[in-house]
């Protein structure tokens, strides 16, 4: 890339930071990935890509790490996420400092592609729904474990049962361990998801689902169970945080 980016664009959650370089218009290249507790100067100044002619445009849910992103890019402009810039979205919260701000560039991402009402479900760590209203406004969310929390804690919380691979359920009665555990994990996790999305639609007084977009790590399994979810989204926060960038610069 011989040309420097509008942005550079950084994620941090919990357990790895993406980064990428972008446009006004698009991401200009695949994110990278690093594990969130290796990251570091010599991680950044490792990147395949120039300093960002326009900013650092920065989510963080892990809190000092912002510190690591102003010493490798001390002449870059730093836009860190919150609710006191541009986000396009309003906010209707009541205290709207303890939103993450990976939630906000997801609903930021999520209602400049669909229009609002519009859910954004974040499969990480843990999953998170980000509601955008009828209105247009952020007005909060739902927050529960993350597929892999939930079957790890069998595996550290009982004797027999091993740690598993996520994938698709041959059935849902499992005929081994595994298979049974794998079937629990996936059918029961999209149960989680549906009743949820149920609940929110219920709650606006909507008839069917408001638009769905999904990302995160297990985004495509689980969506391919629910046909609520509208499309899957692989790069949803960086795109809310080149949104972002572009109403802040």
């Amino acid at each position: 890339m011989p040309d420097a980016p509008d942005f550079l664009l950084i994620d941090i959650s919990n357990s790895f930071t993406k980064i990428a370089p972008s446009g006004r218009d698009a991401l200009l290249a695949e994110p990278v990935a690093v594990p969130t507790r290796e990251l570091d100067a010599a991680a950044l100044a490792g990147l395949p890509w120039p300093a960002p002619a326009g900013a650092v445009v920065l989510s963080s849910v892990v809190p000092g790490r912002e510190a690591v992103i102003g010493e490798a890019f001390p002449d870059s402009r730093l836009i860190a996420v919150g609710p006191d810039i541009a986000l396009g979205v309003e906010i209707d919260y009541p205290d709207p400092a303890t939103i993450g701000a990976d939630r906000l560039a997801d609903a930021a991402a999520a209602h400049e592609f669909y229009g609002a009402p519009v859910i954004a479900v974040d499969f990480g760590t843990a999953v998170t729904f980000d509601i955008v209203s009828p209105a247009g406004a952020y007005v909060g969310g739902v927050i529960a474990p993350g597929l892999a929390a939930m079957t790890d804690y069998l595996y550290d919380r009982t004797a027999l049962l091993p740690r598993i691979d996520l994938e698709e359920p041959v059935a849902a009665i499992g005929k081994s361990t595994v298979a049974a555990m794998r079937s629990g994990a996936v059918i029961g996790y999209r149960g989680l998801v549906k009743e949820i999305l149920a609940a929110v639609a219920a709650e606006f007084g909507l008839a069917e689902t408001p638009p769905v977009v999904a990302t995160g790590g297990y985004a495509e399994l689980i969506s391919a169970g629910i046909p609520q979810i509208d499309r899957v989204h692989p790069h949803l926060t960086l795109e809310g945080l080149r949104i972002i960038g572009g109403l802040n610069l």
